[in-house]
């Protein structure tokens, strides 16, 4: 991509001042070169900031699936206490049943 994109700048850059050799003036192409100078930094720049948003955001993914994994844990561990609950409510139940039948 970035191959490509310089590439465009240095053909439009030479493409500019093959147009303009026979009447351009040296003030008007060293205007042109820094021009393409210019948007060359801008466009390394702006390639580098991509790569640090992709860096980033592949973080970000990470961590989002680390999440995920903790909250799928968690909501094992309510349903295993939420089971054991349960299991304990129906020995008391059967416990409490069977005292009851006892006494009369």
């Amino acid at each position: 991509m970035r191959k490509v994109f310089f590439g465009g700048i240095l053909f439009a850059s030479l493409g500019t001042l093959s147009l303009l050799g026979g009447c351009a003036s040296v003030e008007s192409v060293e205007a042109a070169q820094r021009t393409a100078d210019t948007a060359l930094t801008t466009a390394t720049a702006a390639q580098a900031s991509a790569n640090e948003a992709h860096q980033i955001a592949g973080q970000a993914l990470g961590a989002a699936q680390a999440a995920q994994s903790s909250a799928q844990a968690a909501q094992a561990a309510a349903d295993r206490a939420n089971a054991a609950v349960a299991e304990q409510s129906a020995q008391m139940a059967a416990l409490q049943s069977k005292r009851r039948g006892e006494r009369d």
